[in-house]
This record gives C-alpha cells, structure tokens and sequence, in this order.
C-alpha cells in the first residue's frame, strides 16, 4: 500500500474511533493545535488571529509576518500537495475560496480535516474573518481586537473623507492586458472610503479587462495601482503620451491581500490622494 493511501487509512480509523467514542456532542469548533494555510492573506489572518504558534506550513509567498519565512511550503500557484498535507495531520486548513482549487479541499475535508474558507469582498468582511478565527484559536482575544482595531480605523477614515468631492480614480492592475475591479472588491470600497470614484465601479464582473480607449473616455484624475516606484514610473510611461494624471503606488502586498494589511493600504491611500 502506498504510503499516502496508508495515512488515508489510519486517519479514517482514527476519525471513526473517534465518533464512536464522543459521539458527536464535542463542539464543531475549538483552539486547534496544528493549521496549515493555502493562500498568503489567510497566513496573515491566522497570525493577526493568534494562530502563529499553530501554523504548521503555508503557501508559496507567505512572507508576512518574517516567522511564515520559516515555515513548510505546501502550496503554490500549479496547485495544492494533497499528499503532504496529509502527512502533517493538520486539524484546520485556511483555504481561499476564490483562489485555491476546491477537488483537493473537498478531498482533505472528506478525512475529517476542517476546512475554513476564507472570502473577503468587503474590508469588514476582514473584521469577520478574524472573530471567526477566534474560535479555533487559543488567543480568542488577540483576534476580537484585531477585528475591533480594523472596523475602527476604517470607520475613522470614513468620517474624515466623508465630505470630500470624489475624484475619479482608475485602479490598474497590469498593462498588458490592463485589469481593472468593480465596486465589488476590496480595493474598490477603500478608494470610496478615501474620497475617490472609482470609474469601474459600475462594472459586471469583479476584475474587468479593459483597453486604453475606455480609459480615457472615462476621464481620470488618478491612476492607483500597487506596486514599486520603477513600476509607477512605467504606468506613468505607458500613459503620458495621451492623459498625464497622478499616480498613487501603494504598497503591493498591502493592497492586493485580502487580509488584516489591507488598513494599511487604506490609511496610505488616503493620505495620498488628499
């Protein structure tokens, strides 16, 4: 028998023993000891949930906080290693629901290993996540303030940039092709929040491609985008011959995970575009 197909198998044993033994009145959630994440917010998450200490292994680009450095890789942009992952017996798995595959999730899930999908739109949505977590974690705390620090911040920036006159912002994502997101994503409803309109918004789909034509006859005032300064001066390049507008580069990672940094991007964008 393969090895896998045998950690298969025990665990099965294990999970019957279990149910026989308990039944089913322990409660579906409590503090883990042994978590895994597959995407590189949900690494965040876990930490800012105090889930550090428990954390096992991750995804490929899980470097924040410098202790995820450290830690086992088991996922990457080709896919998930089942395998492994089954061999380090986790008991919770961090998944993100809009970019990991789900065949393998629901195969982990099938030898009694819980899964939490995690599936932020909104940056409450982060706030949420976060007293979710609590329940696994042996800091419950730790992430009820993080999620009380964030819908706190957010909701200072609200108020501070309530009255402005929105500026028309195009958030770029990428030149070729040009991406773009609709009032249905996170870095939309920050630019909202610090005083811009953003000139997608209206679109169907979350992250519409779109072409310099429709750009322009959009008419923006600010170009937002997430990235380092040789990249803004690129964005900057590919424009200036027909719309000469401003350029806020925020901090990547900050603004394109869908995790507790995300108040960080908020607060830097707000600064710069007022």
């Amino acid at each position: 028998m393969k090895s896998w197909l045998k950690i298969i198998f025990h665990r099965s044993l294990w999970l019957a023993f279990s149910l026989f033994c308990c039944g089913f009145s322990a409660p579906l959630y409590a503090a883990v000891s042994r978590v895994i994440s597959l995407a590189p917010s949900t690494t965040e998450l876990a930490y800012a949930a105090g889930l550090g200490d428990q954390l096992i292994a991750v995804s490929a680009y899980s470097d924040y906080p410098e202790a995820a450095k450290k830690l086992e890789q088991v996922a990457d942009w080709q896919g998930i290693n089942v395998e492994r992952i089954i061999a380090l017996k986790p008991d919770l798995i961090l998944a993100w629901r809009g970019g990991n595959p789900q065949r393998p999730l629901e195969q982990l899930a099938t030898l009694g290993i819980k899964i939490f999908y995690s599936d932020v739109q909104k940056v409450d949505d982060v706030a949420t996540e976060l007293e979710r977590l609590a329940a696994f974690s042996p800091h419950p705390d730790m992430a009820k303030e993080s999620a009380a620090s964030i819908r706190n911040k957010f909701n200072q920036l609200k108020q501070n940039y309530a009255n402005l006159n929105p500026k028309p912002v195009f958030l770029q994502f990428g030149m070729n092709p040009i991406f773009t997101s609709s009032s249905h994503t996170l870095q939309s409803e920050i630019v909202s929040a610090c005083g811009g309109k953003n000139i997608f918004a209206g679109s169907l789909v979350p992250w519409p491609q779109v072409n310099r034509e429709q750009v322009l006859t959009r008419k923006p005032e600010v170009i937002v985008m997430g990235g380092t300064k040789a990249q803004k001066q690129q964005v900057a390049d590919f424009w200036r011959p027909q719309m000469k507008v401003s350029i806020i580069a925020l901090n990547d990672d900050w603004f394109s995970r869908a995790g507790p940094r995300i108040i960080l991007a908020a607060e830097q964008l707000c600064r710069q575009l007022n």
